[in-house]
This record gives structure tokens, C-alpha cells and sequence, in this order.
């Protein structure tokens, strides 16, 4: 009798331990859920919702095509369809277009403003170790050796505006959900 219900104990721990590990959450570093990851508290989602869309295009999968005028950026997937983003674009004499591809990717990145940004703005820090209040979020994409990025944003207000210096911004989930989708070398066509 003690051998069975030995047995039992053992099957019913493993039948726990396998469901648990099942239905666990994915590890999430802090930063991600105060900086706008995943959306556990609420707030910080974008006013844009991200969505697959029909979009037929030449352009391979893999390929963003940033659409300023939209302020939508697409993911292109294949088959006719993309992901498409709201995304935030540079205000009146920031806008450009032009093809480059992502030349690096950075999770928190550190920020140093451009000099012309600090001739603009002299009031800003020199540098800003990345973190939640750092104003590129989450993720960045480094576009070639431009100034400019896809960057994350703790102020989901601003997407579908025009307020950057010419970078793209997204919330910090959408930009994580992007970062994961994406390889350095893919190509980015901004439509300006």
C-alpha cells in the first residue's frame, strides 16, 4: 500500500511540476514591465494599435517600410500581409526618407544627444544611461550611420504625432515586439 500511493505522490508532483512549467510567464527584466513591455499594470499601450494588415508590396519579408505620412511603420511578412505599428515621426524640417538598413540593435540603450540636438536644446544631459526614463525605452534599431533610430518611448501620447528630431518612436512594447522580429541588416525604406 505504501509503494502505491508512494507512486501516486511522485506522478501527481510530476503532472504539477509539468503544468506549472507550462503555464509560466516568460522572464521579463524589470525594466521591461516598468518601461512599458509587456502590459501588466495598464497604461503605456499605444493609441495605435499594432495589427496584420493586407499589404502588397515588392519588398521582401523582413523588410520596415516607414510610412511618415501614415506614421505607420510595416513589418512586411509575406504573402501580401505586414504588421503594422503607429509609430511617432519627426515634426515640420525633421522628416527625410531614403533607404538604409539596421545597422545595429541595442535593449536599453544609453542616449547621448546628437551636438545639433544640444545646440537646439543646450538644457539637455550630455548622456543618459539607459532605463525607464531614458527617452529611447526599451529597444533601439540604429539606422546606418544616420543620427536616426527606431527607439522606444514612455510617452505612448505621442505616437501617431509628429515631435522627434527625425527618429521613429514607438511604444516600448511594440518596439519589443519589433526588436524580436528583426535582424540587424534588414532593410528600412522611409517613405517620406
Amino acid at each position: 500500500m505504501r509503494v502505491i500511493a508512494g507512486i501516486v505522490a511522485v506522478l501527481l508532483l510530476a503532472v504539477t511540476s509539468q503544468a506549472q512549467a507550462q503555464f509560466q510567464t516568460p522572464f521579463y527584466d524589470s525594466r521591461d514591465i516598468m518601461g512599458g513591455g509587456p502590459n501588466f499594470f495598464g497604461g503605456g499601450a499605444s493609441p495605435i494599435p499594432r495589427q496584420t494588415v493586407m499589404y502588397p508590396t515588392s519588398y521582401a519579408p523582413g523588410t520596415i517600410v516607414i510610412n511618415t505620412a501614415e506614421r505607420r511603420l510595416y513589418l512586411v511578412q509575406g504573402g501580401g500581409e505586414a504588421l503594422r505599428y503607429g509609430i511617432g515621426v519627426g515634426r515640420d524640417g525633421f522628416r527625410w526618407g531614403g533607404v538604409h538598413r539596421v545597422s545595429a540593435k541595442r535593449e536599453w540603450p544609453d542616449w547621448t544627444p546628437p551636438r545639433e540636438m544640444l545646440a537646439r536644446r543646450p538644457d539637455l544631459p550630455r548622456h543618459m544611461r539607459g532605463g525607464i526614463e531614458n527617452p529611447l525605452g526599451a529597444r533601439a534599431l540604429y539606422l546606418g550611420s544616420t543620427l536616426y533610430r527606431i527607439h522606444g518611448s514612455n510617452e505612448p501620447e505621442t505616437i501617431g504625432q509628429a515631435v522627434s528630431s527625425g527618429c521613429f518612436r514607438m511604444t516600448n512594447e511594440d518596439v519589443v515586439d519589433l526588436y524580436n522580429r528583426v535582424s540587424v541588416g534588414a532593410t528600412v525604406v522611409v517613405m517620406n
